[in-house]
């Protein structure tokens, strides 16, 4: 009689490889992990933006930290490719919050606070992703025929892919929306005397700003000082007084960065009880003019309190879950709904806070006072929910599509015609003068 010796593979474990080689590659997951741990316990409670308290960071900081905490626990009961992914996915995230985060803030103005524990996550999630690489290495099946063993790990492949693509990114980009923005203050290039003024908002944080005096009695609030800068020498060369600041977190202004907008309505509340204490403003000729995020929060500020007096909003587009409803329709939010709520769910964690109220339920507030929506359809950023806004305002907006440009680019492509339409518009609305007729 003879006998067949029967090969048997086990996922859980390769016979090459010993005890030694197991808690190598548990120390090096641990301690990669542990670095990604401590910029996240470091950005949140020990090193904060400044105007902002540990406490503020509860859940942006205590989530992701039990999270990993949770995946470090489990790591060395699962399985090898189980394992693989853990350690990619903390990867991914330690390049995200060091290499991304840290390394834009290291280049731009130099390492500082919590970057230094950034970039040493950066590291961790380095090592966590070659840690990946030999752990799916050891743990592949020679035993296999090779078409299967190949569609095998082509399907796995590909259902990794999809997750990164569909899900990661959009989370990720979450977090960086909330600790990624401008860094430096630009050069002022006015073509006037400026002076370097603070407000502070509802909630506490001190914004930096550059003032304008007005010639003719009224203001205009620009958040932003990089993008923003040529209108703002349009609205200074027509007497117009301008102040344009930093929005909270970003340039010199305290607090959190938020790409969404998200809480920024209160920077144009600031904004406006500083202009309203201004001996060269009339307090009832205060407008504002925003480029993308800024005039979406122009607009819920004027919806909020009927102390701005009229808006100047290009390139508006959404930023709450219920203004993505509204703007797409239901074959593209079937195709896309995971990845909008892998965003929104980011948000959430990461801003500490509730999202702002819909636009589509606040703009019709801000009735009868004058809107002027400039949108570009082909501009390479979704804008198409401004005609939506301007149904919702009624009469007294007016709307200004342009189709040869890109975002927020109205005053490079047309530059004669950008003048003579918003000065026209804000004239009239906050100066009583007659815009001037004919195309």
């Amino acid at each position: 009689m003879t006998t067949t010796a029967v090969h048997r593979t086990d996922d859980t474990a390769t016979p090459s490889r010993g005890i030694p080689q197991v808690l190598r590659e548990h120390r090096v997951f641990y301690a990669a992990t542990a670095a990604v741990m401590l910029h996240i316990a470091d950005d949140n409670f020990f090193q904060p933006n400044d105007g902002v308290a540990a406490s503020d960071h509860l859940v942006s900081g205590l989530v992701p930290l039990g999270v990993l905490a949770a995946s470090a626990a489990v790591y060395p009961r699962v399985r090898p490719g189980a394992r693989a992914m853990i350690a990619i996915l903390i990867g991914l995230l330690g390049i995200l919050v060091g290499l991304v985060e840290a390394g834009y803030y290291t280049v731009a103005v130099g390492p500082s606070g919590d970057d230094y524990t950034g970039l040493l996550a950066g590291a961790g999630g380095v090592a966590l992703l070659g840690l990946a690489a030999v752990t799916l290495w050891r743990s592949r099946k020679p035993g296999r025929s090779r078409p299967r063993r190949y569609l095998r790990r082509g399907l796995f492949g590909m259902l990794g892919l999809a997750f990164l693509l569909e899900i990661f990114v959009p989370f990720g980009l979450s977090y960086l929306s909330t600790h990624v923005h401008t860094a430096e203050v630009p050069e002022a290039n006015l073509g006037a005397a400026y002076e370097n003024v603070t407000f502070t908002t509802s909630d506490g944080l001190d914004i930096a700003a550059w003032y304008v005096p007005s010639r003719n009695g009224a203001a205009i609030i620009i958040p932003g000082r990089t993008k923003s800068q040529p209108h703002a020498r349009m609205l200074i060369e027509h007497g117009y007084g301008v102040l344009l600041f930093d929005r909270r977190g970003e340039g010199a202004s305290e607090g959190d960065p938020t790409l969404f907008g998200w809480g920024g309505a209160r920077d144009v509340h600031a904004a406006v009880d500083f202009l309203e204490d201004r001996p060269d403003v009339d307090p009832g000729r205060i407008g504002g003019l925003g480029l993308s995020v800024s005039g979406e929060m122009l607009l819920q500020a004027a919806a909020e309190s009927s102390d701005l007096d009229a808006v100047v909003s290009e390139g508006a587009g959404t930023r709450t879950l219920s203004e993505e409803f509204e703007e797409f329709s239901g074959s593209e939010l079937v195709r896309g709904f995971h990845v909008i709520m892998a965003k929104h769910a980011g948000l959430l964690v990461f801003s500490n806070a509730g999202p702002p109220p819909s636009l589509v339920d606040l703009v019709p507030q801000i009735a009868p006072r004058p809107v002027l929506l400039i949108w570009a359809p082909n501009g390479g950023n979704r804008e198409t929910m401004n005609p939506t806004y301007q149904g919702l305002i009624g009469e007294s907006a007016d709307i200004w599509e342009i189709d040869d440009v890109k975002h927020v680019q109205g005053i490079k492509g047309h530059p004669e015609e950008y003048e003579r339409r918003v000065i026209g518009f804000l004239d009239n609305a906050l100066l009583n003068e007659a815009p001037a007729t004919g195309e």
